[in-house]
């Protein structure tokens, strides 16, 4: 019975060194996460991504999808504090969609502009969107690029 007690104690010691998933405390029953990767300029294909973000969480349900959104490259223009699509973001991330901002891609903006652009203020700068990208298909979630 020792043995048993100590072989549990260590799983769980061991457990608690395991890194969470990017979202584990806001929906730990999410049965799907998702990360959608944004790096068109095009303006339907920011709507579509908004639209497949929202069409998830309509299927699966708020709690039962995790779902993020990363943009670089051309794609950060979504996350742009005047991007057209601001209360279509606010409305996502009322449903607990998150948004990732490429750091890499704010540098080279800002270079080109003489000034840091302004992002909307759910958009969370990330070292580099395809990093983070990567980082999460590696938590197990499903990259999808719309």
């Amino acid at each position: 019975m020792k043995k048993i007690f100590s072989l549990l104690l260590v799983a769980v010691l061991l457990g608690s060194l395991i890194p969470a998933t990017a979202d584990e405390d806001s929906k730990p029953f999410a049965e799907l996460r998702v990360v959608l990767q944004i790096s068109d300029p095009i303006p339907m294909k920011q709507t579509l991504v908004l639209n497949v973000a929202n069409n998830l969480i309509k299927h699966y349900g708020v709690d039962k999808v995790d779902v993020e959104i990363v943009a670089f490259g051309p794609g950060l223009r979504l996350l742009l504090k005047d991007n057209a699509n601001a209360g279509r973001i606010q409305g996502l991330v009322d449903n607990g969609v998150r948004f990732s901002a490429c750091s890499n891609t704010i540098r080279a903006f800002t270079k080109k502009l003489g000034e840091e652009p302004k992002l909307n203020k759910h958009a969370v700068k990330v070292s580099a969107g395809v990093v983070r990208i990567i980082d999460l298909v590696g938590q197990g979630y499903i990259l999808i690029k719309p």
